[in-house]
């Protein structure tokens, strides 16, 4: 290799480089116009090819106007921006997630702006965050939410208005029925009371393993009214082939869904009682 090849002033050693980077390196002018890319910048962007550029427009790509909205006034202000996510849509419709990390160029003669700078796609980063962020807020066992999930959903809530019914659910006799069908028989069972809560609800009502045996349905809107039809049908139990308790509590002015959850409890060992003391039956299909 010459001494020029070995350096980056070198031409045909920077063509080469951009060519081969498997980062998206671009140049767009002021107007949002793509004027030059590599071919790893067509794979991002979804495009056949470099005859493809003239047809795009910068901000075409942003799922979220705003978003290319801000980046513009940190370019604005700052004249360079560095790693600022953002969601972009393809031609073809599908969904990217980049880091977009460019500067500002002004032509030495004419004064016109360029912008020169490099996509990072970490669309699949992103789907495996998402992933591991979904399976910590996840009960191993029964797929149902968890205590994390709990604690995040009563800080979003907290100091506001908003109503809110909490049913609180455990199996009656779950430890008699663990010792007599063995603990595989009574994991299967909670999974199945998992699946029957979560055809009982909306799909966005929210469904919590707090440990054992013991579940909460979460319902955000719901009033007493609603609320106590939902705790009613669960309280049937379907053909689980268990008997369910169930107590259930709305939200007092803004009190913290811990304490709406206690009143609920409260309500469930008040109803408990009738049903103290039921034998075990042996699962059914």
């Amino acid at each position: 290799m010459s001494a020029a090849r070995a350096s980056l002033e070198d031409p045909e050693t920077l063509r080469q480089f951009v060519q081969r980077l498997s980062e998206g390196v671009y140049i767009t002018s002021r107007e949002g116009r793509i004027l030059a890319g590599n071919p790893a910048l067509y794979e991002i962007l979804g495009l056949a090819g470099s005859d493809s550029l003239e047809s795009i427009e910068v901000a075409a790509l942003w799922r979220d106007p705003r978003e290319r909205e801000r980046q513009a006034r940190i370019l604005a202000e700052r004249g360079a921006l560095r790693e600022f996510e953002v969601e972009i849509r393809r031609p073809d419709g599908t969904l990217r997630t980049v880091l977009d990390t460019c500067y500002q160029v002004a032509d030495s003669e004419g004064g016109e702006v360029r912008y020169h700078g490099i996509l990072v796609d970490i669309t699949e980063r992103k789907r495996l965050e998402r992933q591991l962020f979904e399976s910590s807020r996840r009960d191993a066992l029964t797929g149902s939410l968890n205590r994390r999930f709990l604690a995040e959903l009563a800080g979003r809530f907290e100091g506001t208005p908003t109503p809110w019914g909490a049913v609180l659910v455990d199996i009656d006799g779950f430890k008699a029925y663990n010792d007599r069908f063995g603990h595989a028989v009574g994991d299967e069972m909670l999974r199945r009371v998992a699946r029957f809560l979560g055809g009982e609800v909306r799909g966005e009502d929210h469904v919590v393993r707090l440990g054992g045996d013991e579940f909460l349905v979460v319902m955000v809107g719901r009033d007493a009214e609603r609320t106590e039809e939902v705790a009613r049908r669960i309280e049937r139990g379907g053909r689980l082939g268990v008997a369910l308790s169930v107590g259930w509590a709305v939200r007092e002015a803004r009190e913290p869904l811990e304490r709406t959850i206690s009143r609920a409890d409260r309500a469930l060992l008040a109803g408990r009682a009738a049903r103290r003391g039921r034998p075990p039956v042996p699962p059914t299909a």
